[in-house]
């Protein structure tokens, strides 16, 4: 039992100014920094700048970012579980955060070294060092999605189960600040010249990291008590939660309905730069400006959600969080202005970070408490397949329709608001009154 448990009450202060707790948010500000600047911004615009020369190739663009985000997430799919299976034979958290941040940070930087390099060489036009780049994303993202799920898993170490909401919602606030200043690279960078941007945001990555390298401490099972067996036999361990399905019925439903969820989430956040920019017309400048408001928006999003979750539940904010995520994505699908683009990214952004503070706490109020690590696991598992299909079929549609122009674009999106109803639907049936 940690220190935390051991105490009846804690001021909310008190709480957010603990230091585990601290450093444990501040690898949320690191984190996002690099799904910000990487992930949702600058990778994108640097494909569109390096491709997307004219209509028909900037769908390639799409296509292009959209696949090399489903290979990441298919990577994740195959180890995730394992992971979780890890968590719970070893207790060890924080070790495999620090590797795995270490390796993605490497390869962000890489991203940038092979953006600069020119090595006069192409294939059908497209230079060999942008696969370069591709590839090292692949790796950095794979590897940073990796790390999360040890992070996740933290967060029952550090309260009791009647903070996990607040606490949940203060690491995504403070992720969401992450963003805002991981967007100052922005000033450096300007409107071109977008691979200038990956050498800066290793670098933030690397230095927010740090707390959470240095001051958490991981509280490991005695080997006394450790599972026997190899770590690949964890997939018997999978199967067999699988075959428990009737057991934990509720938080295989949740983790169904979180498929499809985030099967929209996954997407949008991979596709929204160059979707605002070549679909809708903004400028890059005028998209950071937005990207800013809907991080403000999910800043407060997320604190807010923090305490209506406490004080509505986690299934019933699920709900309304979705509800607003399907209104956001049919305002995108129709946008032919950009005021109605701003109203789409204010609304995402309130949906985005409240999603992440409902979900991760209904999955602790789901899960027997022997096997928290295995469900998050499997909870990273449910999201990442979501996660290849999204942006699979996102990339799909995108080159098959690449001839119509924009308008592949638009249809690609829509799917996502069907994805994100079907969620909703199982959501519905899950039973949140069941004893674990």
């Amino acid at each position: 039992m940690n220190q935390f448990r051991s105490q009846n009450s804690r001021s909310t202060i008190a709480m957010f100014l603990s230091l585990p707790i601290l450093s444990w948010a501040f690898y949320d500000f690191a984190n996002t920094i690099f799904s910000s600047n990487i992930n949702t911004i600058f990778f994108p615009f640097y494909m569109d700048e390096t491709l997307g020369t004219d209509e028909v190739k900037q769908q390639v663009a799409s296509t292009f970012i959209s696949y090399a985000n489903a290979i990441a997430s298919f990577f994740l799919v195959i180890f995730s579980p394992l992971f979780g299976v890890w968590i719970d034979r070893t207790g060890k958290k924080k070790k495999f955060i620090v590797l795995f941040a270490s390796i993605s940070i490497l390869f962000t930087f890489l991203m940038g070294v092979f953006s600069f390099i020119n090595l006069g060489l192409s294939k059908d036009g497209i230079p060999i060092t942008l696969f370069l780049v591709v590839v090292s994303f692949v790796i950095a993202k794979f590897f940073f999605n990796s790390s999360l799920v040890f992070y996740d898993a933290m967060m029952p170490d550090l309260g009791t189960k009647e903070e996990m909401p607040l606490i949940s919602g203060f690491g995504v606030g403070i992720g969401y600040l992450g963003t805002l200043f991981g967007l100052l690279i922005y000033l450096y960078v300007g409107d071109s010249q977008f691979h200038n941007a990956f050498i800066p945001t290793a670098v933030l990555y690397l230095l927010f990291s740090l707390p959470i390298f240095f001051f958490n401490k991981d509280h490991p099972i005695a080997k006394s008590e450790r599972k026997s067996g190899s770590f690949f036999e964890g997939y018997r361990e999978i199967i067999a939660t699988f075959k428990d399905m009737k057991q934990y019925k509720a938080i295989f439903t949740f983790m169904i309905a979180y498929f499809f969820i985030n099967d929209a989430i996954a997407t949008t956040i991979a596709m929204m730069a160059i979707y605002a920019t070549a679909i809708v017309g903004f400028t890059s400048s005028e998209f950071i400006l937005l990207y800013l408001v809907s991080t403000v928006s999910s800043i407060i999003g997320s604190f807010l959600f923090g305490y209506i979750t406490k004080r509505i539940g986690a299934k019933p904010a699920v709900t309304w969080v979705s509800l607003l995520m399907i209104v956001a994505l049919s305002i995108a699908v129709l946008a032919l202005e950009p005021w109605m683009f701003w109203i789409a990214g204010s609304l995402f952004g309130i949906s985005l970070g409240s999603m992440w503070v409902t979900s991760r706490t209904l999955i602790i109020e789901l899960s027997p408490k022997d096997k928290q690590g295995q469900f998050f696991g499997l909870f990273a598992f449910s999201g990442k397949v979501s996660s290849i299909i999204g942006p699979a079929i996102y990339g799909t549609v995108t080159l098959l329709l690449k001839d119509y122009g924009t308008i592949a674009s638009r249809i690609a999106l829509a799917t996502l608001i069907v994805m994100t109803i079907i969620g909703l639907i199982f959501h519905t049936r899950v039973r949140t009154n069941v004893t674990n």
